[in-house]
């Protein structure tokens, strides 16, 4: 049973996080994401889950209190975005290192300098190796059903990781969407209670936490920690399944418009997908069989279903909503090459940053994408990193 309505992403972040009703909320306000954070605190004041919400100086302050709750055994969430979340670099690989399962929205927004407000995924990007799970929405529906599964995943016990469940600022965060909202029973009874296994409040079973290790132990525990997120994968597709099951709505790893019968594929992240399709499906009616990939999940990285959706094209062009500075391409896609790579398959690939600080993504800049990709397929065109805005 769900309830239809108008909503906006951040707002369904709020109910999907009031609906898992955490011990603990720590959290500093900054746009894109404030209204997550003052939605949940007017759930709070209304006494309408029983979260210690903690109001702290610093988004450097709100992951550390998570950290020390989630470490004593509460189930915590929070959120973020952009400079807070680059505030909170230090604490990120220190939540992942200590297997705590906290679920953290971010509002995906640039990075300064210059100072901008605008939506790309400077700032997830900038994280995306620090041991946190992280999952990308498309619409305001997603960012609420991700949400519910992270809780779930982030506290399995094949996985005990923290998980970022992003959306893209102001363009799902703000806009308003019809929604779907689950009851609170259905969603309790799918999350679950949280049991933590190595609680620092049970003084029964004394552990440490965050503990100095010598170089092998450091190694060994990088490794198992690197286990944990690869199982992660078939964890998130379980759980998926089983939350598509009550709620009626797909919940796909990658999701894959047009690709069975695709000469070119576009491979992109976040709510640009429905402009690359809009695209696709005006190309297909004048006879170009374009097909779009969009990753649900980025890490783990999904690299055998993208490799799969993307073997019978002729070129595909991976989309980039952020920069990877001195590298030869972009952070997704050095993901997919390297995906392709490990698969054997060899298909022409170019890569685009497009989209930065919020830059429209319009129909004359995917056309030209397929465009380029027909030239990249004949020969014509080199496959260097491109930037579509500049």
């Amino acid at each position: 049973m769900s309830t239809a309505f108008s909503a906006t992403g951040n707002q369904m972040v709020a109910e999907a996080i009031r609906q898992a009703d955490p011990d603990v909320m720590a959290a500093y306000p900054i746009t894109p994401q404030t209204t997550i954070v003052e939605n949940y605190a007017k759930f709070v004041a209304a006494g309408r889950v029983h979260t210690e919400f903690v109001t702290v100086e610093s988004e450097h302050s709100a992951l550390s209190a998570c950290v020390g709750a989630s470490a004593a055994g509460a189930r915590v969430a929070t959120a973020t975005a952009s400079q807070g979340l680059a505030y909170m670099w230090e604490v990120l690989p220190i939540a992942a290192g200590m297997r705590l399962p906290i679920v953290m929205a971010n509002a995906n927004r640039t990075l300064a300098s210059p100072i901008n407000i605008g939506c790309d995924h400077s700032d997830i990007m900038g994280v995306r190796d620090s041991g946190w799970i992280i999952l990308f929405a498309e619409t305001a529906q997603e960012a609420y059903d991700n949400t519910i599964v992270s809780f779930k995943v982030a506290e399995d016990e094949r996985v005990l990781l923290p998980v970022l469940t992003t959306l893209d600022g102001f363009i799902t965060s703000h806009a308003m969407e019809r929604c779907e909202m689950n009851t609170d029973e259905q969603v309790k009874e799918f999350v679950g209670d949280y049991e933590p296994l190595y609680p620092l409040l049970d003084t029964q079973n004394p552990v440490g936490h965050g503990m100095y290790a010598n170089a092998p132990e450091f190694a060994k525990s990088k490794v198992n920690q690197h286990a944990a997120m690869m199982r992660s994968l078939a964890v998130l597709e379980e759980h998926g399944k089983a939350w598509s099951q009550i709620s009626g709505r797909p919940f796909d790893l990658v999701d894959c418009w047009g690709t069975e019968d695709a000469d070119y594929v576009i491979v992109c992240l976040g709510s640009a997908a429905g402009n690359f399709r809009h695209v696709a499906r005006l190309l297909r009616s004048r006879g170009k069989k374009v097909g779009v990939v969009r990753p649900r999940v980025y890490r783990p990285f999904p690299a055998q279903l993208i490799a799969q959706a993307c073997a019978g094209a002729k070129a595909v062009a991976v989309m980039d909503r952020s920069d990877s500075q001195g590298a030869a391409a972009g952070p997704l896609g050095a993901d997919v090459m390297a995906a392709f790579y490990a698969a054997g398959l060899a298909v022409p690939t170019k890569n685009y940053v497009y989209g930065l600080g919020g830059c429209d993504v319009s129909n004359d800049l995917v056309l030209r994408v397929v465009d380029e990709l027909e030239q990249l397929a004949a020969g014509s065109l080199d496959a260097s990193l491109t930037y579509l805005d500049a």
